[in-house]
């Protein structure tokens, strides 16, 4: 799996605690003069094997999800969709699985059908608006940095 960064305990992202894979890839519909996670653009990708990701994932007693963010997990499906099968299918866990994207829903409609095959899967939807006041998300148990943002369960 093609990532730029892993944050093994994560307390921001999500309700629970999270190991977060930051993804390589984004088309910056955004701009990226606005991201959030600009920065994120000149990092390394580095090449991780998925079973291990899991493996150190399973045996971390302290994490309870996994949250998948910026710069944008959409632009990489392909290996979020293996990612999240080979989760659920070989290591028969059903922990939730959080996808932080900037697209809007309507935009992702086939991407999001295929999602929902899975159990716990959650999508926070939106892109950022600078300037926007930020808003708490009851789903996710955080607050979101735009108020046009918001998550779903599938």
């Amino acid at each position: 799996m093609k990532l730029i960064g892993i944050i093994w305990e994560d307390f921001v992202n999500y309700k629970k605690t999270s190991m977060t894979l930051e993804m390589p890839y984004c088309t910056f519909k955004c701009g990226s003069q606005y991201c959030q996670n600009s920065s994120l653009a000149a990092a390394p990708i580095i090449d991780i094997d998925s079973q291990k990701i899991i493996e150190e994932y399973l045996h971390n007693d302290i994490t309870n999800a996994i949250v998948l963010q910026g710069l944008e997990p959409m632009d990489s499906f392909l290996e979020v969709f293996d990612f999240i099968a080979l989760l659920r299918h070989n290591y028969c866990c059903d922990d939730d699985v959080v996808i932080y994207t900037g697209y809007n829903k309507d935009e992702i409609s086939i991407q999001v059908s295929e999602l929902s095959i899975f159990e716990n899967i959650i999508i926070k939807y939106g892109r950022y608006i600078p300037n926007s006041i930020e808003r708490y998300d009851d789903v996710l148990g955080v607050k979101l940095a735009s108020n046009n943002q918001y998550a779903e369960k599938l």
